[in-house]
């Protein structure tokens, strides 16, 4: 008889959570967009320097929303702990490699955390942790919550991805379950952070592409240009000032999953199942 597959999660996602994570996410896809599909005569065309502080402003409020809401549907004392946790260790990794051709071991944390504790805790995770690393670094500005979005979507994707995610059941196999969740585990969260590292810069690029109008260079977004000039200006823009570093953060991602992966997704099953975050806490009177 096979052992059905159990997946942990810190944080479920409830009706109210989901379409709360849907709606940020849609502005959010609207704000890192808008300059390839927004009409050369329309007003958010004319406006190209203000709509990323407007964009950025309204995402403060959605990702804060969405936070609260995860939160109430089920963010126990545990995982708050948990979160604290990881997002203290995130924060501090980041400066590591800052400014240093993309080696930001940041990113492998997150898809490991992400991998084992679910979308709704990884969303959580990669926005605070964004989130405390910018004010330990002092990058606060009007990027900071285009880089929180962007960091909550690439942790809630390793949780979305198949196969066995959280602990194992309390009566697999252990040896059957490390079949399942090892190397080929650790090939498919590599690949993720692979493609996930060079995607999450694009979508950075994008938030402050528009910045770049008042340079008149041949990659900065032009209002009055259509939708493929635009878009071959962005590509150019990519190539020209960000594809080294996003191919950095891609290498140091897959590397350190690959070496340091294993011992610490069993670290993080171990910490979780004693957690045993479905478990209500009580306090008994004495």
């Amino acid at each position: 008889m096979t052992t059905p597959e159990v997946r942990t999660r810190a944080v479920r996602l409830g009706p109210r959570s989901l379409a709360a994570l849907c709606l940020v996410s849609a502005v959010g896809v609207a704000g890192f967009g808008w300059p390839l599909f927004a009409d050369p005569t329309s007003q958010v065309a004319a406006h190209a320097q203000d709509a990323p502080w407007l964009f950025a402003g309204l995402l403060v409020l959605l990702v804060a929303v969405v936070t609260a809401t995860i939160s109430e549907s089920g963010l126990g004392p545990k995982a708050v702990a948990m979160l604290g946790v990881l997002a203290a260790t995130g924060a501090a990794l980041r400066p590591i490699g800052a400014g240093t051709a993309g080696i930001e071991p940041m990113f492998f944390l997150m898809v490991l955390s992400g991998r084992v504790l679910g979308p709704g805790f990884g969303f959580v995770l990669g926005s605070v942790t964004m989130f405390s690393s910018a004010l330990l670094t002092g990058g606060v500005g009007p990027w900071l919550p285009f880089q929180m979005l962007a960091m909550g979507w690439f942790t809630m994707g390793a949780g979305l991805l198949p196969g066995p995610m959280g602990v194992p059941p309390a009566r697999a196999k252990p040896r059957a379950w490390g079949r399942r969740s090892g190397r080929g585990e650790l090939a498919l969260l590599a690949a993720y952070g692979f493609c996930a590292a060079f995607a999450y810069g694009t979508v950075m690029n994008l938030a402050g592409w528009p910045f770049m109008g008042a340079l008149a260079s041949n990659v900065a977004f032009d209002p009055h240009a259509d939708v493929p000039a635009n878009l071959a200006r962005f590509l150019a823009y990519c190539l020209a000032t960000s594809l080294g570093w996003d191919l950095g953060r891609a290498v140091v991602t897959v590397v350190l999953t690959l070496t340091l992966g294993a011992p610490l997704l069993k670290a993080l099953r171990r910490a979780t199942r004693r957690a045993a975050f479905e478990t209500p806490v009580t306090f008994e009177p004495r």
